[in-house]
């Protein structure tokens, strides 16, 4: 079996849930000799660099995890036509959302209702652009408003806990659409309108939204729409993952994606991934 077989049996051929349940009571353990050995563990199997964090020490795994960053390290693109990376991320997939339909991977297809469980959203950015991007474990987790934005309504989809890296991604068949999700709609100053999918995946305990009183956990089973008036501008945080995930971006068919954006690229918070329409390169 090549390595690719083996990360995807040991990462999901296990029970996934309950890993994630466990992990999530785990990485809260505010014991300093659980939390040190822990983090310590976690550098030696990854390129976790806390240079950036906020603040130096750690009440436990979960609180590292979750690390803020210090001020100006992620500059925000401040150009008016720019709409920024949400989040720190690869670029997994990008392009033209083809007559309703996203790629996941090369070769392997979704469909848009099936990831926003919306056929009124579907409808609308089925022939829109989308931008794929994957949060590995050590990255920072929290992401933050595309553009100046207002938030009224948030769904949230109970789905399972696949994890979300390329060897998974290969083998499970519409896994963004299984998995436990957000959707988060904003809507521009302009009137144009962008839609936030964070997925989460295994280990993720749930996904946080500062503008919401509750947290939006995998035990939640079925889907919960939440009504709200949030407001934020470009480069505010919205929200984090509990661990790394993905988040799906959609936009209207007249958004350029910036040409940095390249599959297999890193992209950081606040850098440029797509452009307004009617908007000169």
């Amino acid at each position: 079996m090549d390595q690719d077989g083996i990360n995807f049996l040991l990462t999901n051929r296990i029970p996934r849930r309950l890993l994630t349940r466990l992990m999530g009571w785990f990485g809260r353990i505010e014991n300093p000799l659980i939390r040190d050995l822990s983090i310590a563990v976690w550098v030696c199997f990854s390129d976790l660099d806390l240079s950036e964090a906020k603040k130096s020490s750690f009440s436990s795994l979960h609180d590292c995890f979750i690390r803020e960053l210090k001020d100006g390290v992620r500059p925000i693109d401040e150009t008016p036509s720019i709409v920024i990376s949400p989040c720190d991320g690869i670029v997994g997939a990008s392009g033209s959302i083809a007559e309703g339909s996203l790629l996941q991977v090369k070769g392997s297809e979704y469909a848009l209702c099936e990831l926003v469980n919306d056929r009124r959203l579907a409808d609308r950015y089925r022939n829109g652009r989308y931008v794929t991007l994957r949060l590995t474990s050590s990255m920072y987790h929290r992401f933050h408003a595309p553009y100046d934005c207002r938030v009224e309504r948030v769904m949230h989809i109970w789905g399972d806990t696949w994890n979300v890296n390329p060897p998974t991604l290969r083998r499970v068949k519409k896994l963004f659409c299984r998995n436990e999700r957000a959707v988060i709609e904003a809507t521009m100053p302009s009137g144009h309108e962008l839609v936030l999918v964070p997925v989460a995946a295994i280990l993720v305990a749930g996904i946080k939204l500062g503008f919401l009183d509750v947290a939006l956990r995998g035990d939640d089973h079925g889907i919960r729409v939440f009504r709200c008036d949030a407001n934020f501008v470009k480069g505010q945080e919205m929200g984090w993952f509990e661990h790394g995930s993905t988040i799906v971006m959609l936009a209207p068919g007249d958004f350029d994606i910036c040409d940095n954006v390249r599959e297999g690229e890193i992209v950081r918070m606040g850098q440029p991934l797509l452009r307004l329409p009617d908007c000169s390169r």
